[in-house]
C-alpha cells in the first residue's frame, strides 16, 4: 500500500518525521520511502512550497480503517480541514494505491484519482516502483508521470528521512 505524504506549513520536516512516526505506530511497517521533493502548489497558490514523498506500507487495516487513520494522523499534526478543497496544510496523507485493489465509496476512491495529474506524485512514485502498472489505466506509473501534464517543480532535496523501526507486536 502506498501513502502520498505532503507538508507546506510549519517545520516541513519535522512535520514529514512525525507522520512517518505515526504511520509506522498506527498503520503498519514502512517498508520503503521514496526521495523528498520541494514542489510549487498545486490547484491553489501559495508562496509556501510543499515537501512531499511516498511511503510503502503494510498493513493489515481495511481501507475504510486505513482512511480514518490517515485523517487522524493528519488531525493529530495540525491539519484543519476546510471548505476549500486545495489550500496549505501542516500534513496531508494520501491513500494512493491499495495493492492492485480498486475502491470506489462515496468517502475513499482508490487508486488515488489525481495521480495521473500530479507530478508531485508521480515523480516519489516513480522512485519506487516506476514499472508498476497502474491498476484502473493499465500503463506504467513511468509512463504515466512521461504523459502528465503537469508543469509544476518538482526537485528533489538533500533531506534523507530513515524508516521507523519496525512496530510492536
Amino acid at each position: 500500500m502506498f501513502l502520498g505524504l505532503g507538508t507546506n506549513e510549519g517545520d516541513r520536516v519535522e512535520n514529514l518525521k512525525m507522520a512517518l512516526t505515526l504511520i509506522n505506530e498506527e498503520v503498519g511497517d514502512i517498508t520503503a520511502l521514496s526521495g523528498v521533493y520541494e514542489t510549487d502548489p498545486w490547484g491553489f497558490e501559495s508562496s509556501n512550497r510543499f515537501l512531499n514523498m511516498v511511503a510503502n506500507v503494510t498493513t493489515r487495516l481495511v481501507p475504510a480503517a486505513l482512511l480514518k487513520k490517515t485523517q487522524e494522523i493528519e488531525k493529530k499534526l495540525g491539519r484543519v480541514r476546510s471548505q476549500v478543497r486545495f489550500s496549505s496544510r501542516s500534513m496531508d496523507v494520501d491513500i494512493l494505491l491499495f495493492g492492485n485493489r480498486v475502491i470506489n465509496q462515496r468517502k475513499l476512491t482508490v487508486p488515488h484519482p489525481l495521480i495521473p495529474e500530479r507530478r508531485f506524485v508521480l515523480v516519489p512514485l516513480c522512485d519506487l516502483i516506476p514499472g508498476r502498472i497502474h491498476p484502473v489505466l493499465k500503463q506504467t506509473f513511468s509512463e504515466l508521470l512521461i504523459q502528465c501534464r503537469d508543469t509544476g517543480n518538482v526537485s528533489r532535496t538533500e533531506i534523507s528521512l530513515e524508516l521507523p523501526g519496525k512496530r510492536k507486536g
